[in-house]
Order: C-alpha cells, then structure tokens, then sequence
C-alpha cells in the first residue's frame, strides 16, 4: 500500500522533535532550504545501518546541493546517540517517540513479517523544497541504490 496521507506538492507537517545530541530539532529551522527526511524502522539492524551508511556516504554531496539530511525512528535518543557514533554520521537521528510523526507523514502503517501483522514504519524518504512543501516521495525503498536515486532527482530538480 502506498503512502495515502502525503503526495508531492503537499505542505510537510510541521514538527519537533528530540535529536541523539538531546537538542530539540524543529523542522521549520530548515525553511529556506532543500530536506532530505528519511524514516527508518530501527537503529543497527543491518537494512537501516546500511541505509544510514549511504547518506553519510553521499553526505557532502547533498550539502554542496544545499541540502540537510535527517533521520527520523522510534528508537530512543539514547540508542539514536549510539547509532551515530557506531555509524560515524554527520547529520542528526530524531526520536519519535509515539510514531505521531510518522502516522503524520503517512510511514506508520500496517507490516507483515513472516506471516505477522503490525504497525511499524515503512521505510520512506521524502525530500523537502525550501518553502516546506513535499517535492518528491519515495515509499517502501528498497536500501540498495535509493540514496543514489535520491542525490539524482535532487540534481536534476537543482537543474531546472
């Protein structure tokens, strides 16, 4: 099932929310600017430390785009502050705490493992425009090659 709450061209939902530093992060700080917000279901299992690593791989490439690049999980800050460091990144992990963020941005839905049910984040990226508004979304990725996808359509949109 595709995201059904937000689509390209829609007003990101405003937030705040904690960082691993333990800072309070808020999204509007970044008005003006080009986001990369990606969603992720859980620090060190290997889909999101791989996921993590290919951001901060392709990390200064966003920035001489313009672009900031932040994680969004539900693990707590704590386990955020140790996945940074074991993954050596340099952009922030934000705790979402009761998945109010991620039902908000439509990645809080229903998953299947093993023939089992639950509610859980799907692994999403959306990139920002720097009025706030939701360029482009990429649902249920798939980690290899999405951040390259990602940088790609970024380029190509700075080319317009």
């Amino acid at each position: 099932m595709a995201n059904s709450v937000l689509q390209a061209g829609d007003r990101a939902p405003a937030f705040t929310l904690p960082a691993d530093d333990g800072d309070r992060l808020r999204l509007t700080e970044y008005r003006g600017r080009w986001v990369v917000l990606y969603f992720y279901p859980k620090d060190f299992t290997p889909g999101c430390t791989a996921q993590a690593g290919d951001f901060q791989d392709a990390l200064a490439d966003f920035e001489d785009l313009g672009a900031v690049v932040l994680g969004i999980g539900p693990d707590p800050v704590e386990s955020h502050a140790e996945f940074r460091s074991a993954c050596g990144l340099g952009f922030p992990l934000l705790h979402d705490r009761d998945a109010k963020i991620a039902s908000r941005y439509g990645v809080w839905r229903e998953k299947q493992h093993h023939g089992r049910r639950y509610l859980g984040i799907v692994r999403s990226t959306m990139v920002l425009d720097p009025s706030g508004r939701v360029a482009q979304l990429w649902d249920n990725v798939r980690v290899k090659g999405h951040v390259d996808k990602v940088l790609n359509w970024l380029r190509k949109e700075l080319e317009r």
